[in-house]
């Protein structure tokens, strides 16, 4: 495999954004063991593959095991000449063909010279699905099945507590916690309500500058005690306060977590395409 070894030939940025069903997954990070399948090893596999040589990736958010994506942001250093050799077109076509059936290369973008999907991230949106009653049928594998009914107004409640900088250190995994900072600031929470492929889903929605391991899960079993009634709302601020993981919920399971979005600068990504003029502003949506 070709490696570039003069790194000033590396002039420009390749921003794939990327989404994957993530039950066919140990999570987004490749692995020691490289026969752990991962979404990382399998993009590897493909830009390495296309473009013939080594390549440096970063992502927005290393999602765990099982969890899904819509918007996954990965950028990869590229030299001038592939900037200006390869279209948008051939990239998505050849990516799309090299990677499995659960990664889809969504959109092809630019960046420039050192630009970093994950360190240039200045939020990440993240919705988790319940489906509460029968058992959900063409959900199944996006949606937590949670088997008795929830008091939505009472999770709102609990889940006002979470927005502003505070240390979210009793709703990371323990084990990550250990020597790390566990500051963080969630910019917005919020619930809806509605039906998707037949079935009543309970949508939490929740934006910050970055998350913990396990951060977002640990949050939704936490507030599903609140509205199974096992909690008062206000037990979440104590919670959050105990800072230590034993004080929280349990970690919902994986499969009913999604990175919706993720937002950048204005200005930091363009069309692959473009070459002049003024590349647009990417905005966060859910």
């Amino acid at each position: 495999m070709a490696t570039v070894k003069n790194t000033d030939a590396l002039d420009a940025t390749l921003v794939l954004k990327v989404g994957y069903r993530g039950g066919g997954f140990s999570g987004y990070a490749e692995q020691d063991d490289r026969a752990i399948r991962t979404v990382q090893g399998e993009l590897r596999r493909a830009l390495e593959t296309f473009l013939r040589r080594e390549v440096a990736m970063a992502c927005a958010g290393r999602t765990d095991a099982g969890v899904h994506a819509q918007a996954q942001y990965v950028s990869v250093p590229v030299t001038g000449e592939e900037r200006e050799r390869l279209s948008a077109r051939r990239i998505l076509s050849a990516l799309q063909a090299l990677t499995p059936d659960d990664i889809a290369i969504r959109e092809v973008l630019a960046a420039p010279r050192g630009f970093s999907a994950r360190f240039d991230a200045r939020e990440r949106l993240y919705r988790y699905r319940i489906v509460c009653g029968s058992a959900p049928a063409l959900l199944w594998d996006v949606a937590w099945w949670h088997r008795e009914p929830l008091d939505v107004d009472a999770m709102e409640r609990a889940a006002r507590s979470l927005v502003g900088e505070q240390d979210f250190k009793s709703f990371c995994k323990a084990s990550s916690a250990v020597g790390a900072p566990t500051m963080r600031t969630v910019k917005g929470v919020s619930f809806a309500e509605g039906r998707e492929l037949g079935e009543d889903v309970i949508a939490f929605f929740i934006t910050a500058s970055s998350f913990l391991h396990t951060m977002v899960r640990t949050i939704v079993g936490s507030l599903a005690l609140v509205g199974e009634g096992r909690r008062d709302p206000a037990w979440l601020a104590e919670v959050i306060a105990a800072r230590d993981r034993r004080a929280a919920g349990p970690t919902a399971p994986a499969k009913g977590l999604v990175l919706e979005g993720v937002g950048y600068g204005d200005g930091a990504l363009a069309p692959w395409d473009e070459r002049d003029g003024h590349p647009r502003e990417l905005r966060l949506v859910p």
